[in-house]
């Protein structure tokens, strides 16, 4: 899996990514204050027509969480609509970027903003969002007192996207595992290159990631997981 933004300014060599083994890719479709990343809907295009699966996150901040929500939902919708996806395509994997937020205005978004956040997209959507973090900031938020059971309830019905560029994670609890990890992002990457590339086609340095599972497993997840907007 690779995951791309605005921040990457390459054209993305979506068949040369898929001939070497890329099955879906992720992108950032909206970040604060109410932004729509202007590079996603081409992507989306090129990435669908070249065989891949198609992901979408938002990039949260500390403001309303359910009006970051429903901007998130509208702009993926609006861009599906007009994306030349085939009926054979599973949708759109949805995801909350709930990391530290040192990039935008707006500060970063609380677990009691994440919860409403993640209620919001069910309620829109009938999936739940993955959930993406460090594992540093899992441990630093997740773990403490001041997180109830029923946020924490409500965070483990999403799926785990967990970054970590120096091993594998092991703090991930309230999720039992990872489905996602992302083991290098901007070239930083303390695993070994033979096995944790750092780019992929014309895409140097990228953001690479590792599904929990066989390239099958991962068609699998997406189309349990992915939201496929009315036409």
């Amino acid at each position: 899996m690779v995951n791309l933004s605005h921040y990457d300014p390459q054209r993305p060599d979506f068949e040369g990514m898929r001939r070497e083994g890329i099955v879906g890719v992720i992108h950032e479709a909206t970040y604060p204050p109410s932004t729509v990343d202007e590079r996603y809907a081409t992507r989306q295009a090129q990435a669908v027509r070249a065989g891949l699966l198609w992901g979408a996150y938002h990039f949260a901040n500390g403001t309303d969480p359910v009006r970051q929500a429903d901007f998130f939902v509208d702009t993926v919708a609006r861009r599906w609509r007009g994306s030349p996806a085939p009926a054979s395509h599973p949708g759109v994997l949805l995801v909350l970027d709930f990391e530290d937020n040192r990039h935008y205005p707006g500060g970063s978004m609380r677990v009691d903003q994440a919860v409403a956040f993640i209620q919001r997209i069910r309620q829109r959507t009938g999936k739940s969002p993955g959930l993406y973090a460090s594992e540093n900031r899992i441990k630093k938020l997740l773990a403490g007192p001041t997180v109830t059971q029923a946020q924490r309830d409500v965070l483990r019905s999403c799926w785990l996207w967990i970054a970590n560029y120096h091993y594998t994670p092991r703090a991930t609890a309230p999720w039992s595992h990872w489905t996602l990890w992302q083991y290098t992002g901007d070239g930083v990457c303390d695993l070994p290159g033979s096995t944790h590339p750092t780019g992929i086609c014309n895409v140097r340095p990228s953001e690479r990631n590792i599904f929990r599972g066989s390239p099958g497993a991962a068609k699998a997840f997406w189309a349990n997981h992915a939201w496929r907007p009315a036409r």
